[in-house]
């Protein structure tokens, strides 16, 4: 495993400085323990090289390729209750770092694509992804928690997952709500028409969605080919500015991206001018200040 770094050394976590850390690994399916333990074993590496938020993939505890629901039932588990939240929460605690991971979540008879939140005094809250890709129509519900924001000593916290990025709205309504960063656990796939002097379009959406919201991006992409499926790599740390702090990664290698942030300056450099504010200049008047979501508006 390669570390990727960014900026010098510091503390987990300081005033809103945070050393911040994307995991691109390889879950399989079927592979709940495997993928578990690999989990931990990247999250400790992340921890022990000072990282305070920690960001995993999407599915990080199942793999993603499933033939059939019922494949992807005994692949997810209950939130907080099963063994990869406890697991993780177990590290959280330990060593007082923020964990953001996709998980494969059982809620009764439904299942959901969703990514948990995590801190140094256990389970924080959970995302629901809304907006579903290919044949994940087929196995998983549609997010039903709209988008949450997390209050923490480093920060506002927002997750998103993968196709969620595909939506301008999705971080709207986090900007709308005060975050500070949002945490992207993602499966990424190529996209026809990629070029191979090319940028991602993922790695393009994220930087517009950050600059054009004042947003730190934190994106966790997997690597490897699943069931034929492949997945880019590629995963990045995005300023607010728009520009990657660090990565994007390499395409195929298992890695973890890192590098020192300010959060508190998504709130305090939203000013481009002496004119302009990006989410004060927003014409309210012609359409609604919240998309319509009935969300509260948060501080900017």
């Amino acid at each position: 495993m390669k570390p990727h770094e960014q900026g010098g050394s510091a503390g987990a976590v300081d005033e809103g400085r945070v050393r911040v850390a994307c995991v691109q690994m390889e879950p399989r399916v079927g592979e709940n323990e495997r993928n578990i333990a690999l989990t931990c074993d990247h999250i400790e590496q992340a921890a022990k090289q000072g990282a305070g938020l920690i960001v995993l993939p999407e599915l990080a505890n199942s793999g993603y390729v499933f033939r059939t629901r019922a494949e992807a039932f005994a692949g997810a588990e209950q939130v907080p209750d099963g063994p990869s939240v406890r697991a993780w929460c177990d590290l959280a605690v330990q060593r007082g770092i923020y964990i953001a991971a996709g998980i494969a979540e059982r809620d009764g008879g439904r299942l959901f694509n969703s990514a948990v939140l995590i801190g140094p005094e256990g389970f924080i809250g959970t995302f629901r992804k809304a907006h579903l890709w290919n044949e994940e129509n087929l196995w998983f519900e549609p997010g039903d928690c709209g988008f949450p924001v997390f209050d923490t000593p480093i920060g506002r916290i927002g997750l998103a997952i993968c196709y969620d990025g595909w939506f301008p709205e999705t971080f709207r309504m986090l900007a709308l709500q005060g975050a500070d960063i949002v945490c992207v656990p993602t499966n990424w796939v190529p996209i026809p028409g990629q070029r191979d002097n090319q940028p991602p379009m993922a790695t393009i959406l994220a930087q517009a969605a950050a600059h054009s919201n004042s947003l730190f991006i934190a994106c966790a992409n997997r690597v490897g080919t699943e069931r034929g499926q492949p997945f880019i790599g590629k995963s990045v740390i995005v300023s607010y500015t728009g520009w990657p702090v660090v990565g994007p990664g390499s395409a195929d290698q298992t890695e973890i991206l890192m590098a020192d942030v300010d959060l508190g300056k998504a709130r305090r450099k939203r000013n481009w001018n002496a004119f302009n504010q990006v989410l004060r200049d927003r014409r309210t008047d012609v359409y609604d200040e919240m998309l319509g979501s009935g969300a509260r508006r948060g501080w900017y």
